[in-house]
């Protein structure tokens, strides 16, 4: 999975999830502050990416993820991508 697929995919369920415009999520937008999102938000995302890709996210790892970059970033690392 590229950066920018992954980008998309976390854009589109936010979008979805919290009904806002995909238009308004940047990599850099935080998550609970910018975006509004709650802890069953995050939860959410978290478990839709997990059952989407076969990952597992440790609690450890979503505690400390903060903007929508770092959810990028996280889902990258755990594929091996870019």
């Amino acid at each position: 999975m590229t950066r920018g697929e992954a980008v998309d995919m976390v854009r589109e369920h936010l979008a979805e999830e919290l009904g806002i415009d995909a238009a308004q999520i940047a990599e850099s937008s935080d998550l609970r502050d910018d975006l509004e999102a709650d802890s069953l938000d995050l939860y959410t995302l978290l478990q839709e990416i997990e059952d989407r890709l076969g990952i597992k996210i440790s609690d450890e790892k979503a505690a400390e993820i903060e903007t929508v970059g770092q959810v990028v970033d996280m889902i990258l690392a755990e594929q091996g991508g870019e």
